[in-house]
């Protein structure tokens, strides 16, 4: 967040304005800055990722930066917030370097406003994954989602997201078996003895002479693999967002710290994209001071249908790429034990 005088802001929008369009450093009004993704960064999280926006390739400085790194615990459902089948939260702290100008209370705001636009959007539960689960009615997985902003210089919001939805994407859960006890009634003697056993591996016997008691599932337990887990279920549904900066005859995207200061008016817009179905708009915030009618929304949400497209495609690319790296490297420190 910077703050210009009245000239600076005169002088961006009538450059902006201008035909053709003029940006300080040379991009068109659709145009990114060049955008570095690198995922697995944080070994204890079970899934993370970095972003940069804008930095320079000189010496690796500036720009926007965002880490976001995901975590998953047991909770018990029906004690304290614990929801059957998993639930996920978000929040998002900024540190006062990228911030250097604003008061703790303002920052706290500031880390607020961030916090509740992504989790309501990420938290909602028809995007939860749905291996959250591990004991129906009475365990299930916690996902706390965190979100850091290093620095900011322009675009934060949707730096945010694409460091949450790679973190997200590269997120492994834990396979988890399930172990019940079982005595028989007829041996009285052993009846306090229980016996642990897997329930995928148990055979159901359908005799009216069984005379066994049989208890639910009562607990879990983690097995033994080389790898991290399971992927989240649903990847494809986490979304993107765009940010759209309004100006009375245009709209611009990736906007610097000087031309966001220079607008008066963002409208957010959070999109997912399934393949072979329609996008999914999950959701959107309008930002500033200026308004904005219906009319001028609904053709501002075709454009932003269109752009969030490319930067869905251009994200899912990385991702895979980020896979392969991960899973090569993997494969290799398992063979060299």
């Amino acid at each position: 967040m910077v703050s210009i005088s009245k000239a600076e802001k005169a002088y961006i929008q009538s450059s902006l304005q201008s035909d053709p369009p003029l940006r300080a450093d040379g991009r068109g009004l659709i145009d990114f800055r060049t955008i570095a993704l690198e995922s697995g960064i944080a070994p204890i999280a079970n899934g993370s990722a970095r972003i940069s926006i804008g930095r320079n390739a000189q010496d690796g400085g500036g720009g926007t930066e965002v880490v976001a790194a995901a975590k998953l615990e047991v909770e018990s459902v029906g004690d304290g917030e614990g929801v059957d089948g998993g639930r996920v939260v978000c929040s998002v702290s900024c540190s006062p370097t990228a911030y250097p100008l604003l008061s703790p209370n303002a920052l706290d705001d500031l880390q607020h406003d961030m916090t509740s636009v992504l989790n309501a959007t990420l938290s909602h539960p028809t995007i939860r994954p749905k291996n959250l689960g591990i004991l129906p009615g009475r365990k299930s997985w916690l996902l706390n989602l965190d979100v850091i902003v290093f620095s900011d210089a322009g675009n934060i919001f949707d730096a945010i997201f694409m460091a949450a939805r790679a973190a997200l994407w590269d997120t492994k859960v834990p396979r988890t078996k399930s172990v019940q006890y079982r005595a028989k009634k007829s041996d009285r003697s052993d009846a306090t003895q229980a016996m642990d056993m897997d329930v995928d591996e148990m055979a159901h016997v359908g005799s009216a002479l069984d005379t066994r008691q049989t208890i639910q599932v009562a607990d879990f337990e983690l097995p033994d693999y080389w790898d991290e887990g399971e992927p989240l279920d649903g990847r494809q549904t986490w979304p993107v967002c765009l940010t759209l900066n309004l100006l009375p005859t245009l709209q611009f995207l990736d906007a610097t710290l000087q031309e966001e200061a220079s607008v008066p008016l963002k409208l957010l817009v959070f999109y997912s994209f399934q393949s072979d179905t329609t996008p999914l708009l999950r959701g959107m915030r309008l930002l500033g001071t200026g308004v904005s009618d219906l009319v001028q929304v609904k053709s501002l949400l075709k454009d932003g249908e269109k752009y969030a497209r490319n930067v869905w495609v251009a994200l899912e690319g990385k991702l895979k790429d980020e896979d392969l790296r991960r899973n090569q490297k993997a494969r290799e420190r398992f063979l060299n034990r």
